[in-house]
């Protein structure tokens, strides 16, 4: 876990992620990255130089597959470290799978989910919005965007959303996934396995494969990619014909 707060304290300071006196809410869907951020955060708040609340929000998109069991492990667990833990009911599903038969769901599913959680921090009274993403997200997302818009792009460290009034945070963006995946194993943390229908066949799970395949061959392709985001030539592109 020193590993994981190490890399979590630095991208919190090289971005000024938390400030003294921040009301800080997790996006806890019951996946590995939101579930080991809470506990990260969690752990970091016991010796942050700013002084910060910590809660947890869940969406409950209406999936009826999702274990009430795992539900519960994950609440018990938020009261095991002092953090409460809210769920937002909503019929995010029904809505997508059912009323609109939507082919690729994950944009509107991404965009409901956020207004859910938005919604639901100005209800509690503001704060700002802690996310998941992790370093190999950073990479996906970039790859992502070139494919399928033809443009060099990626999310944030931070962000205002000024429709909400919102501050968003992302302090995993310098962990890697396995990394991830080895520490919430290693401290048996509860997760809620996702009975999304569209799970694990979607673009970005193309991508995630893509970026192994590549990697077989090309070791450190995806350490390159993440290193374009600071590269100062990165801006070197052409310009527009002028017609």
């Amino acid at each position: 876990m020193q590993k994981i707060l190490g890399a979590m304290r630095r991208a919190i300071q090289d971005y000024d992620m938390i400030a003294e006196g921040d009301k800080i809410y997790v996006g806890l869907s019951g996946g590995k990255d939101s579930v080991l951020l809470l506990n990260a955060l969690a752990a970091y708040k016991k010796f942050s130089p700013q002084s910060f609340a910590l809660e947890a929000i869940t969406v409950d998109m209406g999936l009826k597959d999702t274990s009430k069991e795992e539900m519960s492990a994950l609440s018990a667990s938020c009261a095991a470290i002092g953090v409460p833990h809210h769920i937002v009911k909503t019929d995010i599903a029904e809505i997508i799978f059912d009323a609109r038969k939507e082919s690729n769901p994950c944009s509107l599913c991404a965009k409901m989910r956020r207004g859910a959680l938005n919604g639901k921090i100005n209800e509690l009274g503001g704060g700002k919005l802690a996310l998941g993403h992790n370093a190999d997200d950073v990479a996906e997302t970039m790859l992502m965007s070139l494919l399928y818009e033809g443009r060099f792009s990626c999310f944030s460290p931070t962000a205002y959303m000024d429709q909400s009034g919102v501050s968003l945070i992302r302090p995993l963006i310098y962990i890697e996934e396995c990394d991830i995946k080895s520490a919430v194993e290693r401290l048996s943390m509860p997760l809620v396995h996702n009975p999304c229908p569209a799970n694990k066949a979607t673009k970005r799970e193309y991508v995630k494969e893509l970026i192994k395949s590549i990697c077989k061959d090309v070791p450190f392709a995806k350490d390159r990619m993440l290193g374009a985001i600071y590269n100062p030539e990165r801006n070197n592109l052409w310009e527009k014909p002028k017609k």
